[in-house]
């Protein structure tokens, strides 16, 4: 039906209402169905219906009062101060208040950073899963990313204190990272990177050196995150330690000593970044800081960067989670434009070539939702003694920084652009989604770094891919609902992607690095979209996961020939962006056309 023979009250009535709507205003987590159907596959009944109106006020703040916040904090970025009021060389930083608000809502409210390093956050009895954890990571960065880096670092490097440091370590800062008193919580920070380089650690020159029955520190670090931080995680070569990664040693450092004075750094400039403008990530100078060691550091004792893997692994499964968020708020925010815009005489959704750009946006969205529901759930299996699960993290969790960091940025690019001009424009979220995505694929490891820890490490060392190969395998075999001619086809290709990820790893072919782990990320996500689609859709619900899971094979596993005119498949892409259940036997109708 064109515009002119659409009813009165569907016309827009002042020239205002010609401009398609955004998502604030929005429950994040109650419009989020394919999040709440994951939660039924992947969530324990009794975690999933304690946590459930906690999600519920999350996703009403993240859609409101937290979205208005992080705007504000994006545009009053923070300010570094040399001195103090009274003239002592003393610097600081100053936020915005709607930072500091932000800072209440993630750490004291929700205490996101300590759910699951303690027992009771929230009411539950005991420490919150990884899953339970994740999804509130998830529903937060549809609003807010860079506030999620000390959130995130918080939890972690208290991680690495529980298992690396010593007793007086762990009583003299656990208490204060665990607490959600803002009179008495400690928030963490990392600092990792110099001038000599970032992913090359082996460079690292800052020097610890025992000096009157301490460890103090020496030398720079050229990017800090979170550089505000009560305490940070940092690697530093003991005096006398070999070069290389070897010689390097784990500390925390904490911003003031045992009687409150400050610790002998100097924050000296903050980072005029791309993104994340909200967090202030800055540059420092050691001048004797003291640092406490976790476990054994000096000339003969050094496995510094090993443990510091432990937290960058973390934080890459983190980065997965946000890349996530941010996908789905790019997704929501564009489908609301297609779905309200009027042009050329009718709702740009009723364009074929609109659509297509929409599944663009849609099925990195669904693929990357479905791997970080999967990984956290082997996370938690991992973190009560399942060996292979630990190594399905162990390939999985390079696996999704590597591909949904580079996925996000292009879908934030085309949601700005089905919003239009608009989209442009700072008045709208879309500038900052873009911006903020380009973040993911710097930190913890450039797309190579990680492509080359899947194939080099997990796969050449630890031969996790196995494990990924099996354990897939085997759900496709359990999932009947599947129908049988594309369960086949996905155990094919399931089959080939891992040969081929084990034949470049196994003959170092570091320029294939990235494919495969290309064909690892579409073969596995693709595996449990089906078996989502095929599970939620036997109980009665939505299939149409099936669906997504078919595009992914078709278009990104696939040989095809760019010169040729293939079939449309855009009944199936009307019923995948339908607001309507795609049930189980429209699914499976579907999945042959």
């Amino acid at each position: 039906m064109s515009l002119a023979e659409a009813p009165e009250f569907e016309r827009p009535k002042t020239l205002t209402d010609w401009i398609a709507p955004d998502c604030q205003g929005m429950n994040f987590f109650t419009v989020d169905d394919s999040l709440r159907g994951l939660m039924d596959v992947y969530m324990e009944d009794a975690l999933r219906n304690h946590m459930t109106p906690h999600y519920e006020r999350l996703g009403d703040i993240a859609g409101s009062r937290l979205d208005e916040l992080s705007r504000l904090s994006d545009r009053h970025q923070p300010m570094l101060h040399a001195r103090d009021h009274r003239g002592v060389d003393e610097e600081w930083i100053e936020f915005h208040p709607a930072y500091r608000e932000m800072e209440q809502i993630g750490f004291i409210d929700f205490g996101i950073h300590c759910m699951s390093r303690k027992p009771g956050v929230l009411g539950w009895p005991e420490k919150v899963p990884p899953l339970a954890k994740y999804v509130f990571q998830y529903i937060f960065a549809q609003s807010e990313f860079g506030l999620l880096c000390p959130i995130s670092v918080t939890d972690t490097s208290a991680l690495l204190i529980e298992r690396y440091a010593d007793e007086e370590t762990k009583q003299r800062f656990l208490p204060g990272m665990y607490s959600q008193d803002p009179d008495k919580i400690l928030k963490s920070a990392q600092f990792m990177t110099e001038k000599t380089g970032g992913s090359d650690v082996s460079n690292i020159e800052l020097e610890a050196r025992w000096e009157d029955g301490a460890w103090r520190l020496y030398g720079e670090k050229w990017f800090c995150s979170c550089a505000d931080g009560d305490v940070a995680l940092l690697l530093a070569r003991p005096q006398g330690a070999p070069g290389g990664n070897a010689g390097l040693g784990l500390f925390a450092l904490p911003r003031h000593l045992e009687d409150g004075s400050r610790n002998k750094y100097r924050i000296v400039r903050l980072k005029p970044k791309l993104g994340t403008k909200s967090m202030a990530s800055g540059e420092i100078i050691f001048d004797g800081a003291v640092a406490y060691p976790l476990g054994e550091v000096g000339a003969q004792a050094n496995n510094g960067l090993k443990q510091m893997m432990d937290q960058v692994n973390m934080s890459r499964l983190s980065h997965g989670v946000r890349a996530a968020g941010m996908m789905r708020r790019c997704l929501n925010e564009a489908m609301v434009v297609a779905r309200n815009r009027l042009a050329f005489g009718e709702r740009i959704i009723e364009k074929p070539l609109l659509r297509r750009q929409l599944m663009k946006l849609m099925v990195p969205t669904e693929q990357v939702l479905s791997m970080v529901m999967f990984i956290a759930q082997q996370l938690d299996l991992a973190d009560r003694g399942d060996e292979t699960a630990a190594r399905l993290v162990r390939i999985l969790t390079p696996l999704v920084k590597f591909r949904s960091c580079r996925d996000n940025i292009a879908v934030a690019t085309g949601a700005m652009e089905v919003r239009g001009g608009n989209g442009f424009i700072e008045d709208w979220i879309n500038a900052k989604l873009v911006r903020d995505a380009h973040t993911g694929v710097l930190w913890e490891g450039t797309s190579n770094i990680n492509a080359l820890d899947i194939t080099g490490r997990a796969i050449a060392k630890v031969g996790a891919h196995k494990d990924l190969a099996e354990g897939l395998g085997a759900r496709l075999d359990d999932c009947e609902a599947l129908p049988g001619q594309f369960r086949g086809e996905l155990s094919s290709t399931l089959e080939r992607a891992v040969s081929f990820a084990e034949e470049v790893a196994t003959t170092r072919n570091e320029i294939l690095a990235r494919k495969a782990s290309n064909a690892l990320y579409h073969v596995a996500s693709a595996v449990l979209m089906a078996i989502e689609g095929a599970t939620l859709g036997a109980r009665g619900g939505d299939a149409r996961r099936m669906l997504l899971a078919r595009m992914v094979v078709e278009h990104r596993l696939r040989p095809q020939d760019p010169l040729t005119v293939s079939e449309t498949d855009d009944v199936v892409v009307r019923a995948v962006l339908s607001e309507e259940k795609v049930d189980l036997k429209q699914a499976t109708a579907l999945l042959a056309v």
